[in-house]
């Protein structure tokens, strides 16, 4: 694709997010947005639903997920971003906070903002866990700026034949860097063995 967001060979280094720093992050975004109260939030599904489901936690407000993406089966296969699931009518007379995991051009936060208050949301923010230094002034709200390649806590390794591995994305992002998937860059977790399976 020609969207820079997906043009790993000019990104500048390669930025690990842990478990901890996305907390740390989102809470950073909380005591941003606070002072505006907002009453919902719309985390855009896939990679808005961790910092958005938590900043509705940290925040005590509603949280109603909505999906749009430009993604199929975890691939980049559209040049914009395709509704499957719009904003619900609760929208209407609230404050809403419409939560991603980057902004890159802002279209798809901008895109369920502009849902959203199509809907009668009473007003609508947008907020970000990283924008792009191109893309920053496109969000309300974004915990970090960076045009490294984040590599994210949540998607980072995928299970691969009984075993886990690097995330083919950011394992060939990472070659167009001149760098190899290292088991490194793995998250580090406590083993655990499921109580339950069938």
């Amino acid at each position: 694709m020609t969207d820079p967001a997906y043009d790993y060979s000019t990104r500048a280094g390669v930025r690990p997010i842990s478990w901890d720093d996305f907390h740390g992050l989102v809470k950073a975004l909380a005591v941003a947005v606070a002072p505006w109260r907002p009453e919902m939030v719309l985390p855009v599904l896939r990679g808005g639903a961790y910092p958005g489901a938590l900043l509705a936690h940290i925040l005590q407000v509603e949280v109603y997920p909505v999906r749009l993406s430009r993604r199929q089966d975890d691939v980049v296969v559209r040049q914009t971003p395709l509704w499957l699931v719009e904003p619900p009518a609760a929208v209407r007379g609230r404050r809403v906070l419409v939560v991603d995991e980057m902004c890159s051009s802002g279209q798809t936060v901008q895109m369920v903002k502009t849902r959203a208050l199509e809907l009668g949301a009473a007003e609508a923010r947008t907020a970000t866990l990283y924008a792009h230094t191109w893309g920053a002034d496109a969000v309300d709200y974004t915990g970090l700026i960076s045009d490294e390649l984040v590599l994210n806590p949540w998607d980072r390794e995928i299970l691969r034949d009984g075993a886990f591995v690097m995330h083919p994305e950011y394992a060939a992002a990472l070659a167009q860097q001149g760098l190899a998937a290292d088991a490194a860059l793995l998250i580090p977790a406590t083993p655990f063995v499921a109580a339950k399976g069938v």
